[in-house]
């Protein structure tokens, strides 16, 4: 394992833990080189999910995506990356449990959203803005409708 720190190629494990579903092995390690501590993660190497683009393009489900958008959806909030690593395993999944190999951004989307809805209202609207791309004012106004909406019922 290539140290994130120094780039030196060798390294020893302190610590091996499995997650509580026994997916993902969790390895504490240390670079024999600068002595800094990092964490990797292994993960079965199973046939990939593919993602359908609203434009039609297939690519392979990436994890890290779904974390970057929630990330910028969140960004200042009062949202841990514990909770939002969470989200992104519920979603993976629900994904992972879907007898369908291909799954269109829209179903990933509109999964995302239900978790943000419940989590913080900014990040939602942040989100959605973005993942329903909006045409103007009034239809970002319309969502904030709702969510007061919703709110308030």
């Amino acid at each position: 394992m290539t140290c994130p720190f120094c780039g030196f190629r060798e390294d020893r494990v302190i610590d091996s833990r499995e997650s509580k579903e026994g997916d993902v092995i969790r390895r504490r390690r240390q670079c024999l080189s600068c002595e800094r501590r990092f964490t990797t993660y292994e993960r079965i190497d199973e046939i990939p999910y593919m993602v359908v683009k609203k434009d039609g393009r297939r690519e392979k489900f990436d994890r890290q995506k779904i974390l970057s958008g929630l990330l910028k959806a969140c960004e200042k909030r009062p949202v841990s990356m514990g909770k939002l690593a969470e989200i992104v395993d519920e979603v993976e999944s629900k994904i992972s449990d879907s007898a369908e190999r291909e799954l269109s951004t829209t179903i990933i989307g509109e999964l995302l959203m239900e978790y943000l809805k419940t989590l913080d209202h900014i990040a939602y609207v942040r989100f959605a803005s973005v993942y329903r791309d909006f045409e103007d004012a009034e239809a970002f106004l319309n969502e904030l409708k709702e969510l007061v909406r919703l709110k308030r019922g």
